[in-house]
């Protein structure tokens, strides 16, 4: 054989080589035989010359099974043919596709049968029954920088042959990661592979008469491991253990450090193992004792306290260091390196009476049987105030000697005061200066479980002193983190005691790894970067190690499944029935299919269910099963229903299945899926009908018969078709269908929304008219002349467009609508057929008229009373001045006007062209047979059917509707008006003629130069269809008495709207306004007269409201009061309407009955000011000789400061300025009140001056700054001192950095010669909670408080308790 060299001076053949340069082709198999394997992936990379029947071949060998029992059919199309096992024509010329794309095939059963296991002794065959796991296997070449799964980055793993070994190889189970616990599965496995921890767990009996199963971590971490260590799956679920914890599915997608859950972990199974064997297990194996010390230099003295500790933090770069420790005994001799306490920070020594230059450090008295490092890779930077990652190498080495950290002199000496454990409380931490950079990002929440500290008993284990060889650790458990500070992936690399090899433990992927892996972990780059080499360094590195004991003595074996306690072996064949179980579940599951049910019920109109039928069923039993389910039974007979083939989106009849009814549903359905492209219609007929046979390439027609002379559309009738029919063919099939004539037929396709096609090309195929699946037509054929005209001048077109553009809107009429019932009678009489019952129901349900002769008969009685107060002379002449609050008492009867409204009626009812169907003298019931009731959903045009409320708010929000809740009243808007008002330009060009504004006072008021002062159109325009009937009493959620329906073309204008509702309402329209609701019970005023309706869409509701309607040059505005020194400066008080041309005063004269008498202020109009509103921020003061549009740009749903002066207004000039100052007491760590200090310029110089004269502050000791953000601009006092930018170096305020322009801005002061007020570090983190919780109820970001982590919490008691104060 020739060889030829290859990378790294090797030789292979050149076969291999050859092969290596052709392309390959990449197939992924999915095995759907078996239901332990239809996650897995069987992947192959071939070269593209490999046959079809070679193919076959290599997956049997790969899958285990015999070669010629299984098929292979294509898994991303929906034929189901599988490839021929003995073709020999190669990949590529079979439909394959080469160059890295995926190929996707089934591992199916050959005719009907599974494929046959084959006998394979090596266990190739997959015995391990990975049946809950995605695992891929890779076969053919890898690539040539493959490593070990654990060692390159999580972001970007890499294929290799350690990282796809199955558990038959490892002979180890993975975690599934349920989200983000990949920290959990870590720890989990951790402890699992420590022998000692597992046969104590083991050794543990559970007694469920004392404990739920389901709250019992212990027993949940027992029933983990042992499935760990006899499941036959390739992962299992960690849910039981955490729901154990009290841990709801949200806890999934919280990352935690991995120490901090260890922690938490011991202290709950230590509280869980009390008055049992296991009570001591965490303290004999983890615990460890130090002594925090302080020597006094002079005289020798030494003060002690003993701590306990369960993990040692080692610092990785000391603080205000660049440069790292090396190794992890390096980080441990700087741990219990003493520092010297002189200076200001000596020690008061208790023997000398004086304080005295001391050292002060911590020795090492005891440690644990398990040595657990935790290397504090997670810092804060105090530059950028963010979390950090240190990525910097630090070694550590497989064997570690702590007998140089050991502090061998005896605890206490005679010149040692020695202080108690510190027990509990400082337990599985270290206390010391080491630890001083510790930062935590949420103080004020508690970690830990959920569980009162109690007091731990002091356990003083020595070392054996007989050799110092019994402090050799031997490194087992390596924990890594791969990411940032912003979060990450952890996994294990884990030493297995039983063999020695190390494992990867990467959730669900165990694999085998080496030194050389483990070495990788200890972080750092390849060059030196000085300083900044943590930032280029790999960002996968160790972050706790765990070291055990070299002691024969205690070195413990992992159990066997033959050395396992009775009731682990009980428990072992429960997890053993169970699995079984679920594995015959998983194979009906496999073998069943699911796909979308729906059914037109005779009672119950269209149903939809989910049919889940085995495959061998056949269609008669899955006919019953879904006649149960869609309750028939009594309804109709079950040889009068049947399913066939439905297109849901279509609404189109496939196919049905004559002669079908013993075929296999799996047949039918070809084969069990995921998802179908298609679903099931179970069809019901009468006992007297036949069903109609349902042939694959038809297509489905709805036929709507028009008549012309009663001006009504039909319900369809559904015809089948053929496409490659004439229109001749089709016209006659309808005729045959329909009883119509075919000679005189005019056929109208309705291809999409307003697009209505005339079919009069004979010899056209439908087809070519454009027909699919699903199809609308219109068929009118009678004897008139409307068919000699062209299309779009005729009848039928006209009737056909009103149809594609009437919706039906609710309409809810005002409580009690001031009118005369002769008003309203006659309008109502005057039409034609007016006594003649809207619905066509012989007078069983009542007329509109009748409705509003109730509603006129309330309101007697209020008119007649309002006289009464009005004689009492009880009205004001302030209160008559309201626009929304006393229009009611103004309105005008409509009675002068009836002559006009007469006409208005005749006119609509003689032009109405009718759309609904009188019901014939025999129909019971009172059933409306109007057509647009009984359309079905596919009729409704597609601008209707695609709107939703979103969109509407879009356009209603475009339309300046203002927004109102229904129930409490109105809403607040972000509404930013800085191009709308007055700023900083206006002092010097309030007067240089006209301003431009975006929006004119037409467009803002809702009228347009078309419409009149009243909104009425002042020329004549084509009548669009409007017509109101009664709502239905059978919906309890409307009354029937106020509640109108109405049809109307969705292309009338609001302003003919509002006229033809005058009737009803009883009122004109410019004395009532309409409000759109929404299904969030929001309502939105409509005010454009010009717009048209056509964002309506059916059953819309509409609300009627009583009041005035804006009039040309009206503005909707909302007041709010501004409290500068409340907690909430902003607060709304009324709606209220201001109109071009008034001065401010006036509208103050207008507003302040309004404040009266809905917000009890009364209020002088001198003691008030308006001003600007933005968003929240106060703005230019308005002075009362403004006028609106001249002075003031004013817009819709404008918003505007109402400001309550306790002193004469002091602002009278448009070049004052006004700015609202705040002082700053660094002593005692406080801000004062706001007050407002009137400029008469924009000198800096002036502005410092009156801060002086209003302080007492000396001129040249005065120090100010602007504020940042929104009003109030509220900042944390233990930021304020140094964040802001204080004293800019400028003469004035309109510059850069302060851009103080306009009324309304911030500036706050201090004293320069006032020092801060001294914090000790408890003072300063309870200042800091106080400002964290005062800034976050304020709406303010809390910057040095980045971001707010959930605590870690393990619950005892099954869950947490929920606050009964929390949201």
């Amino acid at each position: 054989m020739e060889m030829v060299p290859s990378e790294g001076n090797q030789f292979v053949s050149k076969e291999i080589q050859n092969a290596a340069e052709e392309p390959r082709v990449l197939c992924i198999i999915q095995d759907t035989t078996c239901a332990k394997r239809v996650n897995e992936r069987l992947t192959l990379n071939l070269p593209a010359s490999t046959t079809l029947s070679t193919l076959y071949k290599d997956v049997a060998q790969k899958a285990g099974y015999v070669s010629g029992t299984l098929a292979l059919v294509w898994g991303n199309t929906s034929d189901m043919e599988p490839l021929d096992h003995n073709s020999e024509m190669p990949l590529s010329d079979s439909g394959f596709e080469p160059d890295g794309k995926r190929n996707f095939l089934q591992l199916t059963d050959k005719d009907g049968e599974q494929p046959q296991i084959a006998s394979d002794e090596s266990g190739t065959a997959d015995s391990s029954g990975l049946d809950d796991s995605s695992q891929e296997r890779f076969i053919g070449p890898l690539p040539r920088d493959a490593t070990a799964g654990c060692s390159g980055d999580y972001s970007s793993p890499s294929y290799s042959y350690s990282s796809i070994l199955s558990k038959s190889e490892t002979g180890y189970v993975g975690l599934v990661n349920q989200a983000m616990t990949c920290y959990l599965n870590s720890l989990l496995q951790t402890l699992f592979m420590t022998p000692e921890f597992r046969n104590a767990l083991y050794n543990w009996e559970f007694e469920e008469l004392e404990e739920d199963p389901v709250t019992s971590i212990p027993f949940q971490l027992q029933r983990l491991f042992v499935l760990l260590q006899t499941s036959k799956k390739r992962a299992i679920e960690t849910t039981d253990v955490t729901r154990s914890f009290g841990w709801d599915s949200s806890e999934a997608w919280q990352q935690h450090d991995i120490q901090e859950l260890c922690r938490v972990m011991f202290d709950a199974l230590e509280q869980k193992w009390k008055q049992t064997e296991q009570a001591d297990l965490i303290n004999q194996l983890y615990q460890g004792k130090l002594k925090d010390y302080v020597r006094c230099l002079e005289c020798g003295y030494e003060s002690v306290r003993i701590d306990t500790y369960l993990d040692i933090p080692l610092v990785i770069r000391p603080f205000g260091v660049s440069q790292a420790y090396g190794s992890v005994e390096e980080a441990l001799q700087a741990f219990v390196q003493p520092e010297t306490l002189d200076g200001a920070n000596q020690y008061f020594c208790e023997r000398c009476k004086k304080k005295c230059d001391a050292r002060k450090g911590l020795r090492f008295l005891h440690f644990p049987y398990l040595l657990t490092l935790q290397l504090k890779r997670f810092d804060f930077d105090y530059t950028t105030m963010h979390r950090i990652k240190l990525n910097d190498r630090m070694t550590f080495p497989e064997e570690l000697d702590m007998s140089p950290f050991i502090d061998m002199e005896d605890e206490k000496s005679p010149q040692t005061e020695s202080c108690t454990d510190s027990g509990a409380e400082n337990e599985g931490s270290c206390h010391s200066d080491q630890m001083s950079n510790d930062f935590s990002t949420d103080d004020c929440v508690d970690e830990g479980i959920c569980l009162d500290s109690t007091g731990s008993t002091e356990r003083v284990l020595k070392p054996k002193s007989s050799s110092q060889s019994m402090l050799n650790f031997e490194l087992f458990s390596v924990m890594v983190h791969s990411g940032s500070a912003a979060g990450g992936h952890y996994y294990a690399c884990i030493k297995s005691f039983s063999d020695g090899q190390w494992y990867s433990y990467n959730d669900q992927h165990v694999s085998k790894i080496t030194q050389d892996d483990i070495r990788k972990t200890h972080g750092g780059s390849s060059g030196n970067r000085g300083y900044y080499s943590s930032a280029f360094a790999s960002s996968t590195n160790a972050y706790m190690l765990i070291y055990r004991l070299k002691d024969p003595s205690r070195n413990a074996k992992y159990l066997t499944v033959e050395d396992f306690p009775e009731h682990i072996k009980s428990l072992v064949q429960k997890e053993k029935e169970s699995e079984e179980q679920e594995k015959r579940q998983r194979e009906i599951e496999r073998n069943t299919c699911k796909i979308k049910l729906f059914c037109m019920h005779p009672v119950k109109l269209m149903m939809e269910s989910k049919l889940e039928v085995h495959k061998d069923k056949t269609l008669r039993e899955a006919t019953e099963m879904a006649y149960k389910m869609m309750e028939l039974d009594g309804v109709a007979a079950l040889d009068c229903c049947r399913l066939v083939k439905y297109d849901e989106f279509h609404e189109y009849l496939e196919r049905s299945y004559e002669g079908e009814e013993d075929t296999l549903m799996g047949l039918l359905l070809g084969g069990v899926k995921s998802s179908y492209m298609f679903d099931l219609l179970l069809e019901t007929r009468r006992p007297e009908q036949v069903f109609q046979p349902y042939k694959p390439g038809e297509v489905m027609v709805k036929v709507h018969v028009v008549d012309l002379k009663s001006e009504t559309i039909a319900s369809p009738i559904s015809v089948r078709a053929y496409l490659n029919q004439t229109i001749t063919e089709f016209k006659q099939l309808i005729a045959q269908a329909a009883g119509l004539s075919a000679e005189a037929m005019r056929v109208v396709l309705e291809r999409c929304y307003n697009d209505l096609r005339l079919l009069y090309v004979p010899n056209k195929t439908l087809k070519a008219e454009g027909f699919f699946r699903s199809n609308k037509v219109f068929v009118e054929s009678s004897e008139s002349t409307d068919h000699q005209v062209a299309f779009t001048d005729s009848v039928l077109w006209k009737l056909l467009d009103r149809h594609g553009n009437t919706i039906r809107l609710v309409v809810l009429l005002p409580e009690q609508s001031p009118g005369t019932l002769a008003n309203r009678t006659l309008c109502q009489k005057v039409g034609d057929d007016a006594e003649v019952p809207l619905d066509g129901s012989n007078g069983n349900r009542k007329s509109v008229e009748a409705i509003l002769e109730e509603s006129t008969e309330k309101l007697k009685s209020l008119s007649l009373q309002r006289q009464q107060q009005q004689q009492q002379g009880s009205s004001n002449s302030d209160s008559q001045k309201s626009s929304d609050t006393s229009d009611f008492e103004h309105i005008e009867s409509p009675t002068q006007e009836a002559d006009s409204n007469s006409s208005l009626c005749i006119a609509a009812d003689n032009r109405e062209l009718e759309n609904r169907t009188r019901a014939t003298a025999g129909s019971s019931g009172g059933a409306s047979s109007d057509p647009c009731e009984e359309r079905s959903d596919s009729e409704v045009n597609n601008d209707r059917s695609t709107s939703s409320v979103d969109s509407d708010i879009l356009s209603s929000s475009h339309s300046s509707d203002t927004l109102c809740n229904a129930d409490s009243g109105p809403l607040q808007l972000a509404n930013g008006l800085d191009s709308h008002s007055i700023t900083s330009s206006r002092r010097s060009k309030a007067h240089e003629g006209k301003k431009e504004t975006w929006d004119t006072a037409e467009e803002d008021s809702g009228t347009d130069s078309e419409y009149d002062d009243n909104g009425k159109s002042k020329a004549g325009s084509r009548y669009l269809y409007f017509r109101v009937e009664p709502c239905s009493q059978d919906d309890p959620a409307l009354d029937a008495q106020k509640c109108l329906v109405v049809h109307v073309d969705k292309r009338i204008t609001l302003a003919a709207f509002k006229q033809n509702l005058e009737p009803y309402v009883g009122v004109t329209t410019t004395q009532f306004k309409v409000f759109r609701v929404y299904a969030n019970n929001q309502e939105f005023e409509s005010v454009r007269l010009n717009e048209t309706l056509s964002s309506f869409s059916d059953d819309n509701k509409i609300t009627i409201r009583l009041g005035r309607a804006l009039k040309k040059g009206e503005y909707r505005v909302k007041v709010y009061q501004l409290l500068v020194n409340e907690a909430e400066p902003c607060k709304f008080l009324v709606d209220t309407v201001f109109a071009k041309g008034m001065t401010v005063r006036q509208s103050k004269e207008e507003l302040l009955p309004q404040l009266k008498e809905h917000c009890k202020l009364d209020l002088s109009i001198d003691s008030v000011r308006l001003r600007k509103k933005t968003w929240k921020n106060p703005g230019t003061v308005f002075l009362d000789y403004h006028v609106y549009e001249e002075d003031i740009s004013i817009s819709s749903n404008w918003e505007v400061f109402m400001e309550v002066l306790n002193e004469p207004e002091k602002m009278k000039s448009m070049s004052q300025l006004a700015v609202l100052t705040r002082r700053w007491s660094p002593a005692t760590m406080k801000l004062g009140p706001f007050q407002e200090v009137i400029l008469e310029s924009s000198s800096v110089e002036e502005l410092k001056e009156k801060l002086s004269e209003m302080s007492a502050i000396p001129l040249e000791n005065l120090d100010f700054a602007k504020g940042r953000g929104t009003f109030p601009c509220d900042i944390s006092v233990l930021e304020i001192h140094q964040d802001l930018d204080w004293n800019p170096k400028v003469s004035t305020l309109n510059v850069w950095p302060l851009y103080i322009c306009d009324d309304g801005a911030v500036v706050f002061y201090r004293d320069s010669t006032e020092e801060p007020m001294e914090l000790s570090e408890d003072e300063r983190n309870e200042l800091m909670k106080k400002e964290s919780s005062r800034l976050l109820k304020t709406g303010h970001r809390v910057s040095y408080s980045p971001r707010k982590e959930k605590a870690l919490k393990i619950y005892l008691d099954g869950g947490p308790a929920k606050d009964p104060g929390q949201d």
